[in-house]
């Protein structure tokens, strides 16, 4: 990248932190459709506040419902000139007004294809709409059966960490260190004596910990991991690790953790760890509590974390009252988001994460969950959106958009990435140069060059929005 690039990015990614920090967090009542003049609207930080500042970036006006509509035989020409010229593949696409829905630019839209992490923005949907954004996860100490017996029961926090409880983190919020010292002075009120004997009750999920759709290749390379309803750094063996081993019973991690803290806080402690379930009724003797879901679902969402979204299919599956279990979760997500307004009649979902190549979601359902957050102004749906990956900024987009074909697109785009060999897609919003809010989705698959040299193709398109300035 030239000089001059570099420090064009520097200025719109630092103005875009100023302004344009969590747009989908701003008050939509002015595209959605006018609020009564009586209407008292609720104080939101600053932070999510309607971003007026929008013009100080050049050639962007504010946000408003009076914005000029794309013209979408000029979109169209833009984004076919950018797809149509692409080095192989097969992609689809959809483009909609997110205050009308008027659609702008379709491209086989309804078309069934494999979505990779796009995915995840029906997992984190569905959680949000079963479990709650405000839900925390508790991970116990129970009483067990006899004396010096006490039962470890997961309670579906995978992104628990091995030392004390940060409560300003996402992962790690919930620290092994910080239980076991808990669980410590509440045996020592009791006056029981060791050695303790701890028995691990994951029996949250059931089924088989590795979803069959998964390939063995995807496993090996740490992609994911057997899932349990517990694990230490979302079932990472470091907290800062990314890619290579993962541990193949995370359960036990933690449990072995536990233990070895539990023995620092000067608690004797029987090794031969069991697993088994708690009586119900048991008396909880300890519990950390983890982020809260829409926390949760944000760092899945801006880490693509495959290990979360299927832990929390799973929690959503049992939040139905369904068996959580892969299937459970996959059931679940696709009957959540068809009861919140998206199509599903060709969905087919094999997994919760996007790893899974029997999936098949089309471009349009992708862009009806976006639109269904961003609408979503007084439920839980919309905090999801705050975790998608700002353009040249953070996640996984945070290495992209830096390029003089893309920069413009910079600090502009929010969208959930997905990456698989042969597979790219893109899935979100942007507000054009007239201020207008855009919504979509770009999905390509049969990449002949690799998903690869397909990422300036699909973030060209998605620049073509950001700069677009063609209202009609």
């Amino acid at each position: 990248m030239s000089r001059t690039s570099k420090i064009l990015t520097a200025a719109v990614l630092a103005i875009a932190l100023g302004v344009l920090a969590v747009p989908v967090g701003m008050n939509l009542a002015p595209v959605f459709g006018p609020a009564p003049a009586t209407a008292t609207l609720p104080e939101l930080p600053a932070a999510q506040q309607l971003p007026t500042a929008l013009s100080t970036v050049s050639g962007i006006n504010p946000l408003s419902s009076n914005a000029p509509v794309p013209d979408g035989r000029v979109l169209s020409k833009a984004l076919d000139a950018t797809l149509m010229d692409a080095d192989g593949g097969n992609y689809t696409a959809l483009v909609q007004d997110a205050a009308t829905g008027q659609i702008l630019y379709s491209r086989n839209a309804s078309a069934g294809r494999l979505p990779a992490s796009n995915l995840k923005l029906l997992t984190a949907a569905a959680a949000l709409k079963t479990l709650g954004a405000q839900t925390r996860l508790s991970t116990k100490v129970l009483a067990g059966a006899g004396t010096g017996s006490i039962v470890l029961r997961a309670g579906g926090d995978v992104l628990l960490g091995e030392g004390q409880s940060e409560v300003e983190a996402t992962v790690g919020h919930a620290g092994v260190a910080t239980l076991a010292a808990r669980t410590a002075a509440a045996l020592e009120s009791t006056g029981a004596g060791g050695p303790v004997r701890i028995t691990v009750d994951d029996t949250l999920f059931t089924g088989p910990a590795l979803n069959p759709a998964w390939l063995q290749g995807d496993v090996v390379a740490g992609e994911i991991a057997p899932v349990f309803p517990m694990a230490l750094y979302g079932a990472r063996l470091t907290p800062d690790a990314s890619v290579g081993a993962r541990p193949q019973d995370s359960a036990m991690s933690v449990a072995a953790a536990f233990a070895a803290a539990l023995k620092a806080a000067g608690v004797d402690v029987d090794p031969d760890i069991q697993r088994g379930k708690a009586d119900d009724g048991a008396r909880t003797l300890a519990e950390v509590s983890s982020a809260t879901v829409g926390e949760q679902i944000e760092y899945m969402l801006r880490d693509s974390d495959n290990y979360v979204a299927e832990t929390l299919g799973r929690l959503s599956a049992v939040a139905l009252k369904r068996v959580g279990s892969s299937a459970g979760a996959s059931e679940a997500v696709k009957e959540t988001v068809a009861a919140l307004g998206v199509k599903t009649d060709s969905m087919v979902l094999a997994d919760c994460s996007g790893l899974a190549a029997d999936d098949r979601v089309s471009a349009e359902q992708l862009t009806q969950t976006v639109k269904i957050m961003l609408a979503d102004t007084t439920g839980d749906l919309r905090q999801g959106l705050l975790g998608l990956p700002i353009a040249g900024l953070s996640g996984t987009l945070g290495q992209r958009y830096l390029d003089p074909g893309t920069v413009a697109g910079a600090g502009l785009v929010r969208a959930k990435t997905g990456t698989l060999n042969a597979v790219i897609s893109l899935s979100g919003y942007v507000v054009d140069t007239d201020g207008r809010l855009l919504v979509f989705s770009f999905i390509g698959n049969d990449l002949n060059a690799g998903s690869a040299a397909a990422k300036p193709v699909i973030d060209a398109a998605a620049t073509i929005l950001a700069g677009c300035g063609c209202g009609g």
